[in-house]
């Protein structure tokens, strides 16, 4: 059983959370800040973890960037009222996977929780399909419909980065920084010419799936069929 650590100053958002993911057949456990979360972490071992954004102590931001740091592996879901556009951004480029706001769903709830673990586990697997193309990074090999196709390593890297979490939004630093590394030194140009060669081999109406860019942000892959 899946066991979610969810991370709110409110006992009531807290236990309401608890009760919708026990409802769906989760573990929990609780923490009240992000100070709190990561003396915990350890410990509890959960696969996922659903944080609030304003807390004492640590906030949801600053929690997300250590969780990225030292928790590669962890799915991050922001559970939070702020729902403005430049708070979603800052979340997204602090590394959470997911946002939702409050007032919120209980069944939207747990059906990201559940897509978020999903998409983890395909990148872990090492082999994801996207629409009609299979990766196998363990080859580094791509099939389209059936058929081979020889891509460049950098090309291939950058696609299975966006296919191992379809309908996630990558920032460019973090496009940049996962598969040309920290110590890139570049141009940012680089980044729009491979998407723009993948659109290019992997139309919609072939590969089943499209490259989407986000504006301000950066680009997140759309599976279509």
């Amino acid at each position: 059983m899946s066991k979610i650590m969810i991370v709110d100053d409110d006992p009531t958002i807290r236990e309401l959370v608890c009760t919708l993911l026990k409802e769906g057949g989760f573990d929990t456990c609780e923490a009240r800040d992000g100070r709190e979360a990561l003396e915990k972490i350890s410990e509890a071992n959960p696969s996922l973890a659903v944080i609030d954004l304003m807390m004492p102590n640590m906030d949801g931001y600053e929690l997300c960037r250590q969780l990225r740091q030292y928790y590669k592996d962890l799915p991050v879901l922001m559970l939070t009222a702020k729902h403005e556009k430049p708070a979603k951004v800052k979340g997204f480029e602090a590394g959470t996977d997911d946002y939702l706001t409050k007032p919120f769903d209980g069944d939207e709830l747990l059906l990201r929780v559940k897509a978020l673990l999903r998409r983890y586990r395909i990148e872990a697997s090492q082999t994801i399909q996207i629409g009609y193309v299979t990766l196998d990074k363990n080859s580094y090999s791509v099939i389209l419909n059936g058929v081979g196709e020889d891509i460049p390593m950098k090309e291939f890297e950058l696609l299975f980065k966006l296919g191992g979490f379809p309908g996630r939004t990558f920032t460019r630093d973090q496009l940049l920084e996962g598969v040309w590394g920290y110590d890139f030194d570049g141009n940012e140009r680089t980044l729009d010419v491979h998407i723009g060669r993948l659109r290019e081999r992997f139309p919609a109406e072939k590969s089943g799936f499209k490259i989407t860019t986000v504006r301000g942000l950066g680009y997140r892959l759309e599976v279509q069929v």
